[in-house]
């Protein structure tokens, strides 16, 4: 596989701004997507989704370079950002749209799902809740959930809740951290 070759891979684990925000600075990642899946309604609105009652997570579909990053690290900064033991919750928000969940595209995804989750299940006090299961459908979000946190970072829940996720993943994986330098082309980093 060249670096030109990517994969994707869809991860929800509460509100959609915080894994949009925290993934869009990982090295090796092209792009960062908010949306829904999980359920059954089709081309479901945010309004349908917070109900609660369309199935669907918020989620972001996650398009990487495997020759940059791998999907283990990944999985390591997606289970470092939220709490994979927490039923239908993260922090204050509630409901199984915030569900913590990984949609899988083939069995080689699940099978790779289903170690990483093992792996992990000794980090916890309690066991891990995350919800495996097959993409049926990806539905991208409202066009205004995307890059939230880039776009509003005086607001009061990028301030204190998404703000904090980047800080624990820039400190635990400091070699991953996507810095400003590293879009500039080489002739301009000095």
């Amino acid at each position: 596989m060249n670096e030109i070759e990517s994969e994707s891979v869809i991860f929800g684990g509460g509100c959609f701004w915080c894994l949009d925000a925290v993934f869009s600075m990982v090295k090796g990642v092209s792009s960062v997507e908010v949306g829904y899946a999980g359920g059954d309604k089709e081309n479901p609105t945010y309004e349908e989704v917070s109900s609660g009652n369309t199935g669907h997570a918020e989620v972001v579909k996650i398009t990487y370079f495997p020759a940059k990053i791998s999907l283990e690290n990944l999985f390591e900064i997606f289970f470092l950002i939220h709490d994979p033991t927490s039923l239908n919750k993260q922090g204050g928000d509630v409901g199984p749209q915030y569900r913590s969940i990984v949609l899988y595209k083939d069995d080689l995804q699940r099978i790779t799902t289903g170690f990483f989750i093992s792996q992990a299940a000794s980090l916890y006090p309690h066991p891990i809740v995350t919800e495996v299961a097959p993409l049926r459908s990806f539905y991208p979000a409202e066009s205004y959930h995307a890059d939230y946190f880039k776009n509003h970072p005086r607001n009061t829940y990028c301030r204190l809740v998404i703000a904090p996720k980047i800080e624990k993943f820039k400190k635990t994986f400091e070699n991953l951290y996507k810095n400003q330098l590293d879009a500039l082309p080489q002739n301009l980093k000095h």
